[in-house]
């Protein structure tokens, strides 16, 4: 009998012992433990001792190569890490039907680099456990991003989820490349400018006021022309109190500091009022709606623009045509504003880089991406290697080498750094610094125009928020609704379809589609961003 007792009793302990490993097994699968293996470098290169190779889900820009393995940016850092990577190139027109079949086919990568993934897919896939939490590794294997954040706190805000976790990473547009998140800028033909005896535009009057005076002296060019109709409202923002904190629909109201809606202020209309008085005057270019890049760029090569909102025109048009521009500054609006609201945040998609619970190595993994969040390795990634593709100048500064601004085939920049480097088109995780920046937004003409309007650069700019799955699910909807009539309701205040006189009923509708709901889930997230 106690034989049976005793035999029993193992029984029972035995099941709880499997039950609690069960459990404990569970717990496992949804938040992985791994971390590093023996054959990591905590510091220095290379990352591993014996190579090891890495599968990477990435989204390809246009016209790259087909093969990242046969570039020259590849093959040197994997050189310098012991680190193989097998990627699976995604072209930008399916990148997300098949980023949406790999996160729901079971068969995911070892991570995911410049796969632009949404955040709520980030929040979703991360509190499953299918994406790993960041925090731990970064703060024990990423001294490069770690830095970044400790010297600008927004940093981590902008990447932080409603629950504390990171899961992502960003591409960081040094807050100091003024250049890059500015662009693209005003721009004015100064000899025009002298031809009429007038200084750049300072306000809203003087702007008409050049605008007019092309049209009157030269009836042949274009007063304002650009490639995007939208492109004029965000330059003009700042002068009329909107906008001001970078991002479309809601900012900071200057009276209560609360967060607001400002596309049914009194100053958002005065704002429509006067770019449609510029359209209706014929001061604007009339296709600037259906316009095509191909045929603005047409159109500027033929010197047929007085001003425009633009990229450096030295690097898009012809040298001769294009060194006649001169940078704008920002315009004195009518009630006293002057800010120039259209400045990025310097943390941009923050979903450049994923780490998946299949990796094998996260902390191999997680040095290998923060390298680019240095000084050389942002080096690496937009200029390649000294002496291959570029080198240092007697003034210190770095250029592509004339193979490749030169090309002997007759191709265009662009064409000739694909052959070398994986930039182009993606926005790569990483750090984009001015010094090693050679595109249209880093030329001299470009920084000396972003020069001029650093003195009235906002003073707070807010990033993409991030939202739980309920808050997401709601804004999806109600942001469906509400910013595509505000879009819609813009273009046609603009050119004149639709009347000023019915400005009331517009903001009625807008309320009525729940606007106070689509506010409340913002307030949420911009408390949230502010506490992180």
């Amino acid at each position: 009998m106690k034989i049976k007792q005793i035999f029993y009793l193992l029984i029972v302990v035995l099941l709880l012992f499997l039950v609690a490993c069960s459990k404990d097994s569970g717990k496992k699968v949804t938040t992985p433990e791994k971390e590093k293996t023996d054959n990591f470098n905590e510091t220095g290169m290379p990352i591993v001792k014996e190579p090891i190779t890495l599968k990477m889900f990435a989204g390809m820009g246009q016209n790259q190569l087909k093969n990242w393995n046969d570039i020259l940016v590849w093959n040197t850092y994997e050189e310098m890490t012991n680190i193989k990577v097998e990627w699976d190139q995604v072209e930008a027109e399916a990148l997300e039907e098949k980023r949406n079949l790999a996160l729901v086919g079971g068969k995911i990568p070892d991570a995911f680099y410049a796969a632009d993934m949404p955040p709520l897919d980030i929040f979703k896939y991360g509190k499953q456990g299918m994406f790993l939490e960041l925090n731990d590794l970064l703060d024990k294997y990423a001294p490069n991003l770690t830095k970044l954040m400790e010297e600008n706190p927004d940093i981590r805000k902008a990447v932080t989820f409603p629950d504390g976790k990171i899961y992502s990473l960003p591409v960081i547009h040094d807050p100091d490349f003024t250049s890059v998140r500015t662009h693209p800028l005003m721009w004015y033909n100064s000899e025009l400018l002298d031809k009429y005896g007038m200084d750049v535009p300072a306000s809203t009057d003087e702007f008409y006021d050049f605008l007019k005076k092309v049209q009157e002296e030269d009836p042949d060019i274009v007063p304002y022309g650009s490639y995007n109709g939208t492109l004029m409202v965000n330059y003009l923002r700042g002068a009329f109190g909107v906008g001001t904190t970078g991002r479309s629909y809601i900012d900071k109201d200057p009276e209560t500091g609360d967060i607001r809606f400002y596309p049914i202020t009194e100053n958002y209309k005065q704002l429509l009022q006067f770019i449609n008085k510029l359209w209706t005057e014929k001061l604007i270019e009339q296709n600037i709606y259906t316009i095509d890049w191909a045929q603005f760029l047409n159109n500027g090569m033929d010197d047929q623009y007085a001003s425009m909102i633009f990229y450096a025109p030295e690097e898009l048009f012809s040298k001769e045509i294009g060194e006649k521009y001169v940078g704008g500054v920002a315009l004195k609006g009518p009630n006293g504003e002057k800010k120039w609201s259209n400045v990025a945040h310097p943390v941009g998609n923050i979903g450049k880089f994923v780490i998946t619970s299949e990796n094998p190595d996260p902390a191999a993994t997680i040095r290998w991406v923060d390298y680019f969040y240095s000084d050389e390795g942002s080096r690496l990634n937009y200029m390649g290697v000294e002496g291959e593709t570029y080198e240092v100048t007697e003034d210190g500064k770095f250029k592509y080498l004339e193979k490749i601004t030169n090309s002997s085939e007759g191709l265009t920049k662009e064409q000739e750094i694909v052959k070398y480097l994986g930039w182009v088109g993606i926005n790569p995780p990483g750090i984009l610094m001015q010094d090693y920046f050679d595109g249209s937004e880093g030329s001299d003409q470009a920084i000396e125009a972003a020069k001029k309007v650093e003195p009235d650069l906002l003073d707070e700019v807010w990033p993409q928020f991030t939202y739980t799955d309920e808050e997401s699910k709601k804004l999806t909807a109600l942001s469906n609704d509400i910013e595509k009539y505000v879009d819609e309701m813009q273009d046609k205040f603009i050119v004149g379809e639709e009347s000023f006189d019915n400005w009331d009923q517009f903001v009625k509708n807008i309320e009525k589609m729940k606007l106070d709901e689509y506010m409340e889930i913002q307030k949420q997230a911009f408390e949230r961003y502010k506490a992180n």
